[in-house]
């Protein structure tokens, strides 16, 4: 059991880690096209107040959008905005909590949201941890599959209806979800969602970006299906030196330190994909996608399996109280 549920999740893993370093050895990062202007747009994007977030965030703000950072951490947050608007950007931008670990947060959240009359044209669902100790939530989930995954699923589907309404044939709405490489090596066992037989933080990381590639392309074909202005796509930034890391084993993280300053990318560079994404013209109408380095890319065998995509999200759905 122990070698099925943490040392095969680990080595899988850490080869993917490897191929992506590979990748980003021989190949340079991806280069943003010249962006339309995003004037009367509103954006939300989680995790904002630093690394890919705030990247992200700070330069859909400069794109003239009204831009709200979600945190869990408003101190950073308040900084945050004021380093955006020391920029002099065109957009407006601001700090609103959201703890995405309790889905009474999210709740509340979301309906102060749609309470103030905003429309919603862009949810780039960026937040995230890796590689945590063993904890629970408040819900009693695991943890990233709380904060990487399952608080995401709950805040998009409470905001989906405003989004519907926000986009139309030609303009789209458009949800951003961040996975990577990582859910490569993801095993969805729906059987144990919270890894509470056997737990290993590489398998519970590698579950929880995987569960959000299958969100995508089930969320997509529903979307399609119903003729509503709204795509969903997946984005993988590669390996991007951010405080993601710094949850490693001491070996890994001295081992980190050297390599991230030759081979891994920027959060500006990682948050390029997220940007193209949410604002580019050549991804008007297109969803159900995995973008890499800016191009459309096979995501893993897994996460196109229609029936595992039906059984999490009928699944998720239970465990966050929503209508399927």
């Amino acid at each position: 059991m122990w070698l099925q549920s943490v040392l095969v999740p680990l080595l899988r893993l850490y080869l993917c880690g490897m191929k992506v370093l590979l990748y980003q050895l021989l190949h340079s990062s991806f280069t943003l096209p010249v962006l339309p202007r995003q004037n009367g747009r509103v954006a939300i994007v989680t995790g904002g107040t630093r690394g890919m977030g705030y990247e992200t965030a700070r330069h859909l703000a400069g794109l003239g959008m009204h831009v709200v950072i979600a945190g869990n951490e408003r101190e950073e947050g308040g900084a945050a905005v004021r380093r955006i608007q020391e920029e002099d950007v065109e957009g407006r931008v601001e700090f609103v909590f959201l703890d995405l670990t309790s889905m009474k947060s999210v709740q509340q959240f979301a309906q102060t949201f749609k309470d103030r009359g905003l429309p919603l044209h862009v949810l780039v669902n960026n937040a995230g941890t890796m590689m945590v100790p063993e904890s629970q939530t408040e819900d009693g989930f695991e943890f990233h599959f709380a904060l990487n995954y399952l608080g995401h699923f709950l805040l998009t589907n409470l905001l989906l209806d405003l989004l519907k309404r926000s986009g139309r044939p030609g303009c789209c709405s458009r949800i951003i979800n961040m996975s990577s490489a990582t859910h490569y090596a993801g095993v969805v066992n729906m059987e144990d969602l919270n890894r509470r037989v056997c737990y290993s933080s590489h398998g519970a990381y590698s579950q929880s970006k995987l569960a959000l590639v299958l969100f995508t392309n089930y969320l997509q074909e529903q979307l399609t299906a119903g003729g509503f202005p709204v795509t969903v796509a997946a984005v993988d930034p590669g390996m991007v030196d951010t405080a993601l890391y710094d949850n490693l084993w001491s070996l890994a993280q001295a081992l980190k330190k050297p390599v991230a300053k030759i081979l891994f990318r920027t959060p500006a560079e990682g948050a390029s994909i997220s940007i193209y994404a949410a604002a580019a013209s050549e991804m008007e109408g297109v969803g159900g996608c995995y973008l890499y380095n800016g191009q459309k890319t096979q995501s893993s065998d897994s996460s196109y399996d229609p029936e595992l995509q039906a059984q999490l999200w009928k699944k998720s759905c239970e465990l966050v109280g929503v209508r399927g």
